[in-house]
């Protein structure tokens, strides 16, 4: 199994850092692309902003001239909460980019292989905020976005032997979490306590997802959205 190269946005940290190892555990050959390079053992690792189109083109072509990329995981986010009345359009239009745009030019770089090949798993990291989350006007919507890009996706490269498929976190114990709200409070303990399962999730809880997307006997589900949530999309748990 080690003739797959992954590339993973958001590979240095969090939930891509952990899917990052688990395909090394693999043997696959693992790119990371983020803003900084975290030193990682045994992945490849590029810098570059993926806010900035002209950047990840630049990226996306050198990888795509290195490499036989097989499997993309689009991980990379960045929240900008804000109730309605606060929110920018500047917001909306960067993770625009940041969750739709930066996927769309990877794919198509890493494209001709994979239908060369007849083989290639495209994932998307999204969140349970794409049913609605209060401050999320352009996180929702841009990671609502990734579904139906991704089930889009998923019609026209089926024939290629290529599947597209979405991992819809709830809360993870990442810093994106820590960001909104403070490690170790009151409001954490009281979040954990009202989910369906009764804790919150780990980074290696949404892996696990990855990872059975991802593999390479999976051929025959596509277009999905698997919410690694703790039962909070089906609970009614506001967070």
């Amino acid at each position: 199994m080690a003739d797959y190269t992954a590339v993973i946005t958001g590979g240095s940290k969090g939930i891509g850092a952990d899917l990052a190892q688990a395909m090394r555990a693999r043997g696959w050959h693992v790119i990371s692309l983020a803003r900084q390079s975290t030193g990682a053992e045994a992945v490849e690792e590029i810098e570059v902003d993926l806010t900035d189109p002209a950047a990840v083109a630049r990226v996306a072509a050198d990888i795509a001239a290195r490499h036989q990329v097989t499997h993309l995981v689009h991980n990379a986010g960045i929240i900008r909460p804000n109730l309605v009345e606060q929110a920018q359009v500047e917001d909306l239009q960067m993770l625009t980019q940041l969750h739709l745009g930066a996927a769309l030019q990877l794919l198509q770089a890493f494209l001709p292989a994979m239908k060369a090949r007849g083989f290639g798993r495209v994932l998307f990291n999204a969140s349970r905020a794409a049913l609605g989350a209060k401050t999320r006007t352009a996180y929702s919507a841009t990671k609502a976005g990734m579904i139906g890009m991704a089930r889009t996706w998923a019609l026209e490269l089926a024939p290629h032997g290529i599947t597209v498929n979405v991992v819809a976190p709830g809360p993870i114990l990442t810093d994106n979490f820590w960001g909104i709200i403070p490690k170790g409070s009151a409001q954490e303990t009281d979040l954990a306590s009202r989910l369906p399962v009764g804790r919150l999730g780990t980074s290696a809880d949404v892996t696990r997802a990855f990872l059975f997307f991802a593999d390479p006997e999976a051929g025959f589900v596509t277009g999905q959205t698997l919410y690694v949530c703790g039962g909070a999309s089906i609970g009614g748990v506001p967070i």
